[in-house]
């Protein structure tokens, strides 16, 4: 229960956020590592102090210098960059400036269609986003997969990071990944400069109508993409993967997940309004609804397994009946 303290709080929470963009935006980060942040002009000595004031800098004697998080995650090409992952939610942050306007009419308050190959520029910016996002999340997720062998179909595979970090974990690994022409083009680029367009196919489709080959693959994953579908469209994926697969075959979802009450984890209940606000069925469904659907699709699924730490994803596996 929030004290009215914590409603004073919240109601300007946003303006942290609003800072930490600034503050990528425009280099503090990456020129505070080099010792090159120039605060001579009025505003970026005001944006400079505020990120003290987050605790994403330090200052001393009048300079600012990188706090250790700031420096791995912070600084382009730091232990664990997500500057290219938070470009993402700084992309989204108008949208949620309109979510009375959601509330109201219950409709998407942005075309998905805007970063899914309607708009070049924003589109690639959105595969570059979800490319850093995605080795960020993959380098913790991919050793939960265990062994992998054979032929893997990654369904909705973005710009590729998950089919490149698996295969750079397993050797006898080729993979397929499918997704909408724009992206998958995007993604081809990304397989061609990790120079593993040998054991990476990355084919455009749509994988709400794509028949696969029957039976012709040892796994099928699908990261970070049913949050935006329907119950009904889920199913449907979930039974073309089942035909897919071999008798005994993997599949692997990862994603946001609510438990039964769709309240908790906090960050998953938030996502599910950032996924309405941007998709026309956008939400964020419970392990045991996800479970359901794969018993009605053909498969026996395991436990729910938690991501580590701090990423706030759930993944569940299942065995092809």
């Amino acid at each position: 229960m929030k004290s009215v303290q914590d409603i004073v709080d919240l109601a300007s929470a946003y303006y942290g956020s609003a800072v930490l963009f600034a503050a990528i935006d425009c280099g503090v980060f990456e020129k505070a590592e080099r010792g090159e942040l120039d605060v001579s002009s009025r505003g970026m000595r005001l944006l400079a102090d505020a990120c003290v004031a987050e605790g994403l800098l330090e200052k001393r004697d009048g300079a600012y210098f990188n706090t250790p998080a700031a420096k791995a995650a912070l600084v382009p090409g730091g232990a664990a960059d997500l500057t290219k992952a938070i470009r993402y939610n700084r992309d989204v942050y108008p949208a949620w400036g309109r979510l009375a306007e959601f509330a109201r009419t219950g409709r998407p308050v942005e075309r998905p269609s805007i970063h899914l190959g309607e708009d070049a520029e924003r589109t690639k910016a959105f595969a570059a986003s979800m490319f850093g996002r995605a080795m960020g999340i993959g380098r913790g997720i991919v050793p939960m997969l265990g062994r992998l062998e054979g032929r893997l179909l990654d369904l909705a595979g973005g710009p590729g990071a998950y089919a490149i970090l698996m295969c750079g974990a397993n050797p006898g690994l080729s993979v397929v990944t499918v997704d909408l022409p724009a992206i998958s083009s995007e993604a081809s680029g990304y397989v061609e400069r990790a120079g593993l367009s040998g054991r990476i196919e990355c084919r455009a489709g749509d994988y709400h109508s794509d028949e696969y080959e029957a039976g012709a693959y040892d796994a099928v994953t699908v990261f970070g993409a049913l949050h935006q579908e329907s119950p009904e469209a889920i199913v449907g994926i979930l039974r073309r993967a089942r035909r897919a697969l071999r008798s005994g075959g993997r599949l692997f979802v990862l994603d946001m997940m609510t438990d039964a009450t769709h309240t908790a984890p906090k960050f998953s209940a938030l996502f599910a309004v950032n996924m309405a606000l941007t998709t026309d069925n956008g939400w964020v469904f419970s392990d045991e609804e996800l479970k359901g659907w794969m018993r009605e699709a053909g498969f026996e699924p395991d436990g729910t397994r938690a991501a580590p730490p701090p990423m706030p994803h759930w993944l569940v596996s299942a065995t092809a009946r």
